[in-house]
């Protein structure tokens, strides 16, 4: 982790780590890559056929030969030429499939790596560095391995042949084009220890924008609704303004090196000539030999032209490649005891739970979650209801305590386990750019026909009949748009596929209509029937049906019974239920100050403030349809 970084960044690879995946994927696809090095040899050895030979017509010249010996060299050095550019190509078209394969494992890698993550992660950083690394940075890897590596592998093999290549020819010339390209080193090693760090500042500062970018437009008619308009627009300009600066440094780095190279290229030349002429003037090398290495210093320009002009993208993909690798996921710590669950039955003891190490809030929760029963979670805003249904679903692990399932600690249980014992389902809802059937899928990937429409009649989502091309009719751009309440049933009917020991539903119909809402519920309670259900009640009429009710209050169980105890006891659930009730039942005009309509979810118009001091949930009403996330 590098100084500077935001705490809830993902973390960005050592060097170290980033060298040993490079020879991973090298080693990966080691016959490819070793052939790729011998053809670049042996088109750099023909390359240098050329200059030699050119010194030796002047030589040939210089002696009084005759015009057929110099057409023989002149043909040899044609035909040299010929064979450096079958080689050439044939080891770039080598390079190129290289390239498009270790692309590949990179890209694979990266999905796996990311669908690891635990979801607090990913909740943590937000979509906009997850996004940035999977599109930005795993395609500038990508660009490189395909284009850059070839390229430079060449470059490098021609410049150190010609280089060679004038020592033979003449030791003082060698040495001499060589403190000429001192400057170049210089240059070069005043830019690489400042480049990757910059780069890496530009990468997060990119992810950042995304960041805002992503949130604000997700967020729009919330934004719209509380007159926020201002404000996430000076978010998006701050964002913008040190992407900005990011790149003017980058841009400054390369305003310098670029020149730089530029100059370092001539002066080794010049000071061949110069020497050159003095030696020949003394009798200690041959005009042809000044020739030859100077054509050779002059040569090595390209390729070296070329390394420097990949040596930026290197700098902007190594950065790129480090946030890349930087996404693998810390392994769960292994299991002291049994990995399956002797039953369902969920045990909380002890609990504490702070997020970002700041204050507690949950304070040493103790509860038992019944196989087979409904329990309700109430409480008012902020209590820890829905902190607590996290924890029961296994995406955060307490502070302190435990949460057990069957004995074993939700913690240890594996991704595809957890999830075949527990699934939270929340408000949120996701549709995938794909077919009905494929979204159902996601869920059950060997479900058949008859178990896909039985999840789909369960949840009430009779109208994929209706759909153009029923289940396999494509979602999203270009294809049929879901509203709010289709998405949300498609989402539960992956649920019914899941098949789960135990739901968690943190009001999982909140934004479907009142009456879809009431339909699905029914439908829902007939799939749920003998589970463990776990309902986070924000509208008290689900406390009023459940098993038992735990009032959570500052973090803590208040009380803990049937709905019908608690009511009689007359203690803070008894106060929860008639202040709901006196609030739901009022009709209250709201102003927003937009002419925004807001509603309590249930079809009653109710005051905003009211509403959230009796924790009902609060809607805005709006004529955008649910849009379809991929």
């Amino acid at each position: 982790m590098t100084a500077g970084r935001r705490r809830d960044a993902l973390p960005v690879a050592e060097p170290a780590r980033v060298r040993r995946a490079a020879l991973r994927l090298i080693r990966a696809d080691r016959r490819a890559f070793t052939a790729v090095l011998l053809l670049n040899a042996l088109a750099a050895a023909a390359g240098l056929v050329g200059p030699w030979l050119l010194g030796r017509i002047v030589n040939t010249v210089q002696a009084g030969g005759g015009v057929a010996e110099v057409d023989r060299l002149a043909l040899t050095i044609l035909l040299f030429a010929l064979v450096q550019l079958v080689l050439t190509r044939y080891a770039q078209y080598l390079g190129h499939r290289f390239g498009e394969r270790t692309s590949a494992r990179i890209r694979e890698r990266f999905v796996d790596r990311a669908l690891a993550l635990p979801t607090s992660v990913v909740e943590r950083v937000g979509p906009g560095d997850l996004t940035t690394r999977g599109t930005t940075d795993v395609a500038s890897v990508g660009r490189v391995l395909r284009d850059a590596a070839p390229e430079i592998l060449v470059a490098l093999v021609q410049a150190i042949f010609i280089l060679g290549a004038v020592f033979v020819l003449a030791p003082p010339l060698g040495a001499c084009g060589l403190l000429g390209l001192l400057g170049l080193v210089l240059v070069t090693r005043w830019y690489l220890r400042r480049a990757h760090t910059a780069y890496l500042a530009e990468g997060e500062a990119n992810s950042a924008l995304a960041e805002v970018l992503v949130t604000t437009a997700t967020g729009a008619r919330t934004v719209e609704a509380l007159g926020l308009r201002q404000r996430r627009i000076d978010a998006c300009l701050a964002a913008i303004e040190r992407c900005r600066r990011t790149r003017v440094r980058t841009l400054f780095l390369r305003s310098v090196v670029y020149p730089g190279t530029d100059i370092s290229h001539v002066l080794p030349v010049v000071a061949v000539l110069l020497l050159g002429g003095l030696l020949y003037n003394h009798g200690t090398v041959s005009l042809g030999a000044v020739v030859s290495s100077a054509v050779y210093l002059r040569q090595v320009s390209n390729p070296l032209d070329t390394i420097l002009i990949w040596i930026e993208q290197l700098q902007s993909s190594g950065a790129s490649f480090a946030r890349v690798e930087g996404l693998e996921p810390t392994p769960r710590p292994a299991s002291t005891g049994g990995t399956d669950p002797a039953d369902d039955r969920i045990e909380v003891r002890g609990v504490r739970y702070a997020y970002d190490d700041e204050r507690d809030v949950l304070h040493g929760v103790d509860l038992t979650v019944r196989p087979g029963e409904r329990l309700a979670l109430v409480g008012p805003s902020g209590a820890g209801k829905s902190t607590l249904g996290r924890l029961l679903a296994g995406i955060d692990e307490p502070g302190t305590g435990s949460v057990t399932v069957g004995g074993v600690p939700i913690a240890d249980l594996s991704p595809d386990r957890l999830r075949q014992q527990v699934v939270l389902v929340t408000q949120e809802h996701h549709v995938f750019l794909d077919s009905v059937r494929g979204n159902l899928l996601l869920a059950a990937p060997s479900a058949s026909e008859a178990e896909l429409r039985a999840a789909l009649a369960a949840v009430g989502a009779d109208w994929v009949d209706e759909l153009p091309e029923g289940l396999e009719t494509e979602l999203g751009d270009g294809g049929y748009r879901l509203d709010g309440a289709r998405a949300q049933q498609l989402a539960l009917a992956r649920v019914v596929l899941a098949d789960p020991h135990t739901v968690i539903l943190d009001e999982a119909t909140a934004l479907l209509d009142p009456t879809t809402a009431r339909d699905t519920e029914r439908a829902l309670a007939a799939v749920l029937a003998g589970r463990t259900v776990v309902a986070i009640a924000h509208r008290l009429h689900t406390a009023h049906d459940a098993d038992r009710v735990a009032v959570l209050e500052g973090g803590r169980i208040s009380e803990l019974g049937t709905h019908d105890d608690l009511v009689a006891a007359g203690g803070p659930y008894a106060a929860l239920w008639r202040s709901w009730h006196s609030e739901a039942g009022a009709a209250v005009g709201v102003g927003a100050g937009d002419g925004v309509a807001v509603g309590a979810g249930d079809g009653v118009a109710v005051d905003a403030e009211a509403a959230v001091e009796a924790d009902v949930p609060v809607e805005v009403s709006s004529t955008r349809t649910g849009d379809v996330s991929g």
